[in-house]
């Protein structure tokens, strides 16, 4: 094996620019082979591309319908090479590109021509970054972003996208960089269905929560109803004998008005429709109260006649 694949397979950290050809297989075998090509003129032709591949500092992987450039200079050499790359594309506007941009550890492995290449969980991660952008995207992780946050002149073209999931359910937090001529500003696809998703999730659970304190509301009301005319609402023809007062000076003839009110309570209790209210029944003040008011108009409606 050559001293040289053994160098660059020594190497486990490397920043990643992982890019695709948007609507590569609806493409004819001509237009694939002529988007591949156009693909590869405007790379070579980035400052950052060539300025790595002078200094034996990249590493070039072609995936079909794209590459991955592995860069093993700086953090910002992806960023920059990708930001050439998105300015070159807008003279070509059939060249639809998105990329990804992941810095972390790979293994170095020799395929059949024993030619040196590349696995691990820095390509991985490029990709799935990209793969999470639509048409124009430029896509970071949010560790290339929290490197990048240190150079004043990335700021303003780093925007935070939240999580997304990719593959085997793994979520990963996104960044979109983009700028007036750089990237793509709208919001990435599989981001709009997570926010629709969350705003059904949040339109469901507010529905229920209001459902339910409708049911608890209109609970308490009927019970409350209930108990008011059970309470008010006293039993159709009834009366109450109430206690009749002693006017004589003797208090021995107490027991005459206590005989009184036992006679009529005793004659009244005949009566099988007329619900009879006994001296000796505990009522509530209330009930006592709206019993003695329909005695009093009784009594007036019969003096009136």
């Amino acid at each position: 094996m050559p001293a040289e694949v053994k160098k660059e397979i020594q190497l486990e950290i490397a920043h990643v620019l992982f890019i695709d050809i948007v609507g590569y297989s609806k493409l004819s075998i001509n237009d694939q082979h002529a988007a591949v090509e156009e693909l590869n003129q405007i790379v070579r032709a980035s400052g950052q591309f060539q300025k790595a591949e002078a200094a034996s500092r990249l590493l070039k992987i072609p995936t079909g319908d794209g590459m991955a450039l592995v860069f093993y200079t700086s953090p910002e050499a992806p960023a920059q090479c990708a930001v050439e790359i998105s300015r070159a594309v807008k003279e070509h506007p059939r060249l639809q590109l998105r990329m990804g941009i992941h810095s972390g550890p790979v293994s170095g492995v020799v395929d059949v021509n024993e030619r040196a290449n590349l696995a691990g969980a820095g390509l991985n991660m490029a990709q799935r970054m990209m793969d999470c952008g639509d048409a124009g995207h430029i896509l970071l992780s949010k560790h290339v972003a929290e490197d990048l946050e240190e150079y004043e002149q990335w700021r303003p073209l780093l925007h935070d996208l939240g999580a997304c999931e990719v593959k085997h359910g793994v979520r990963v937090s996104v960044v979109n960089l983009y700028a007036d001529k750089v990237g793509n500003p709208q919001l990435p696809k599989k981001f709009e269905a997570l926010k629709k998703r969350r705003a059904q999730m949040r339109w469901a659970a507010t529905t229920a929560a209001l459902l339910a304190l409708g049911v608890i509301v209109a609970g308490i009301a009927m019970f409350s109803r209930y108990r008011i005319r059970s309470i008010l609402a006293p039993p159709e023809k009834s009366i109450a004998v109430l206690p009749f007062d002693n006017l004589s000076s003797d208090k021995e003839n107490a027991y005459f008005a206590d005989g009184i009110q036992d006679e009529i309570l005793t004659r009244l209790s005949k009566i099988a429709d007329l619900k009879v209210i006994s001296r000796r029944l505990r009522t509530s003040p209330l009930l006592y109260c709206i019993t003695l008011v329909r005695l009093i108009t009784f009594k007036s409606a019969i003096l009136a006649r």
